[in-house]
């Protein structure tokens, strides 16, 4: 079942439907309070602060899904195998619950910690740690060793100095009507867009929405893939490509379900959708659709829910896939520019 708030909403601001405009008058306060926050950062009369080490920022301009997490995943994981020891902060969806610094791992709660910081600390094995206050979330991974900090979803925290700023868009949804919340999706005008260092594209960008903003034209393009199931039970994983022709249940809590029921289709599969809020917790009496169909969920949703379950419980992770000969020199770029910061920080 669809979430229907979400489902209007999204309509207005990718959909083309004109009911938008009676909240362009809330949008142009979310405009000047946003706006003069910024001054206020760049005017150096709010409080910044710089980590000891460098720190790139990984994040978005829309409200949703844009295939952030995955992104962060991949690079921090691209980085290790250049010989950095990475770290990642993360505000943590609703933030550290003690009002300080805490360390994340594979086996901590996501009600408490979030469930995206859990994801990232499973698929990369590299030190999470989550903070409202990502700066000092940022000294707390110093000192366990990091020496370079990357900051998921921190675009606008702009508390913490950084040294290079990645900002993903989704290629199906793009920058939506242009306008700002609650009008639109987008969290900072277009024009942000052109002073970030790097913007990454989830799929295959419209040219029409390319001419959106001149900094979506040297934009990089991956795709997320999904190549296997794992049951939550731990007693098997097999190629996505088995559930061929089959009917499912997906399940996705998620800021773009229908990426995931997609990415399902893609496979050939049929797909019985059932969307809920992002990051909203599920439990097994949930999903009991009166039905023996397998139950699919998303990589993010499984880390929240529990393994004692029937065969039928599956979770599908996806991976970031890069032309190589694109990533590799813009890594390259990555690493020089790093190692120059490391090397003015010492």
């Amino acid at each position: 079942m669809k979430d229907s708030a979400n489902t209007w909403i999204h309509r207005a601001w990718y959909g083309g439907h004109g009911w938008y405009r009676l909240l362009l008058p809330l949008s142009g306060i979310y405009w000047l309070l946003s706006s003069l926050r910024r001054s206020l950062y760049h005017a150096g009369l709010m409080r910044t602060r710089r980590a000891k080490v460098p720190v790139i920022v990984v994040g978005n301009i829309t409200a949703g899904g844009t295939g952030k997490t995955p992104a962060t995943v991949w690079l921090a994981n691209s980085l290790a195998e250049r010989g950095f020891s990475p770290g990642i902060v993360s505000r943590g969806y609703g933030g550290s619950k003690s009002g300080t610094s805490m360390r994340v791992d594979a086996r901590s709660d996501p009600a408490v910690v979030g469930d995206e910081p859990v994801l990232i600390a499973m698929r990369t094995g590299r030190p999470v740690v989550v903070d409202a206050d990502r700066a000092r979330g940022a000294a707390m991974l110093v000192a366990d060793g990091a020496d370079l900090v990357i900051a998921d979803d921190g675009l606008q925290h702009y508390a913490l100095v950084r040294d290079y700023e990645i900002c993903v868009v989704d290629g199906a949804r793009g920058l939506g009507n242009g306008f700002l919340l609650p009008a639109g999706p987008l969290r900072e005008p277009v024009s942000r867009i052109e002073n970030v260092d790097q913007v990454l594209v989830n799929g295959r960008l419209h040219e029409e929405r390319v001419a959106m903003s001149t900094g979506l034209q040297n934009a990089i393009e991956f795709r997320l893939v999904a190549a296997e199931a794992c049951r939550l039970n731990g007693s098997l994983n097999r190629p996505i490509d088995r559930f061929a022709g089959t009917t499912v249940h997906a399940v996705a809590a998620i800021g773009n379900p229908d990426r995931f029921f997609d990415t399902l289709r893609g496979h050939g599969i049929q797909v019985i959708e059932h969307a809920y809020p992002d990051h909203a917790p599920l439990l097994p009496e949930q999903l009991d659709f009166g039905d023996n169909f397998d139950i699919l969920m998303t990589e993010k949703d499984a880390v929240k829910f529990p393994r004692q379950v029937p065969d039928r419980y599956w979770y599908v992770p996806v991976d970031v896939e890069m032309d190589p000969a694109i990533a590799a020199p813009w890594l390259e770029q990555i690493e020089s520019r790093m190692r120059d910061e490391q090397t003015g920080n010492d």
